[in-house]
């Protein structure tokens, strides 16, 4: 059974990365190349250095992200550093072999579906537990080591001084369009990590506590219960809360779930903030008669 399993993911994170690789490989020579824009991150320095300097932008792709993926090994593993280094090999392999369609010249199409595919790309690798650019490796290691920075703050100023110097040597209407391409990337990446069931945690606070769990249960949602004592005032006062409910559900759900609970107490104390992922448990309610 574990021997099943363990061939089941090998197969499913070697087609995620398959496709991830001809997606990025379709965004950045079926779309961006001919029209001399580029993506933000590694991938984008990558592609400013190939118009800037006459090597081609596989190996360009190559050498700067290797010794990204050479750090990300002591952080994150040998199996994830051999995942990305054969991810990137793909990737440039499929640029310089691959004879991707110029898929269209409207420069505006050509940014937004630019970075939809090379984002869908991205999305894709990782899910398969790789990735197609080093940019977040660098960003992560900076961060550790920096007390102030975030991993956001990072990748921002990284992007801010590539689209500078598009700006730069390509000219300013290439970097504008550059810049769609990375938003699209972006938004791409995050649908594909996260999904459309974003999830959404709930900690419902109420007197009535017991008849909203038991109506959280019978409309088939997991609940956790937890015990707390709330302080309110500038001098601390104590008031006890004898149960806090918790429980994680779809972001298609949230207003259902709110209806319900409102209805049986209209002061209840409702925070709901989101969820990266969940794994196991029990997320999706019972379907509605």
């Amino acid at each position: 059974m574990i021997a099943q399993t363990s061939s089941f993911r090998i197969i499913k994170d070697t087609v995620f990365i398959t496709a991830g690789v001809l997606s990025a490989g379709m965004g950045i020579k079926g779309f961006l190349l001919s029209s001399h824009f580029i993506d933000g991150g590694v991938t984008g320095i990558s592609m400013l250095l190939a118009s800037l300097i006459n090597i081609p932008l596989p190996i360009w792709l190559l050498v700067i992200n290797l010794p990204f993926i050479g750090l990300g090994y002591r952080q994150f593993g040998r199996q994830f550093a051999l995942k990305s280094i054969l991810a990137i090999t793909g990737l440039s392999i499929s640029l310089a072999i691959i004879p991707y369609p110029d898929a269209t010249p409207d420069l505006l199409l050509t940014a937004v579906f630019g970075g939809f595919f090379i984002g869908a790309g991205i999305g894709l690798a990782m899910r398969g537990g790789a990735v197609l650019d080093g940019t977040e490796i660098a960003a992560l290691l900076i961060s550790r080591s920096s007390p102030v920075l975030k991993v956001s703050d990072v990748i921002l100023i990284l992007n801010v001084l590539i689209f500078g110097a598009a700006a730069f040597f390509l000219g300013l209407n290439p970097a504008l369009y550059s810049m769609i391409t990375y938003f699209a990337a972006s938004k791409t990446v995050d649908f594909l990590i996260h999904g459309i069931e974003e999830y959404t945690a709930i900690l419902i606070i109420s007197k009535q506590n017991e008849d909203i769990r038991e109506k959280i249960i019978e409309r088939g949602w997991g609940i956790t219960i937890l015990k707390g004592q709330g302080g309110y005032g500038k001098h601390g006062s104590h008031q006890e809360i004898d149960t806090v409910l918790y429980t994680v559900i779809t972001r298609l759900e949230i207003s259902r779930l709110r209806t319900l609970v409102l209805q049986i107490d209209p002061k209840a104390f409702i925070i709901q903030h989101s969820v990266d992922d969940v794994a196991g448990g029990k997320v999706k309610s019972l379907p509605m008669h």
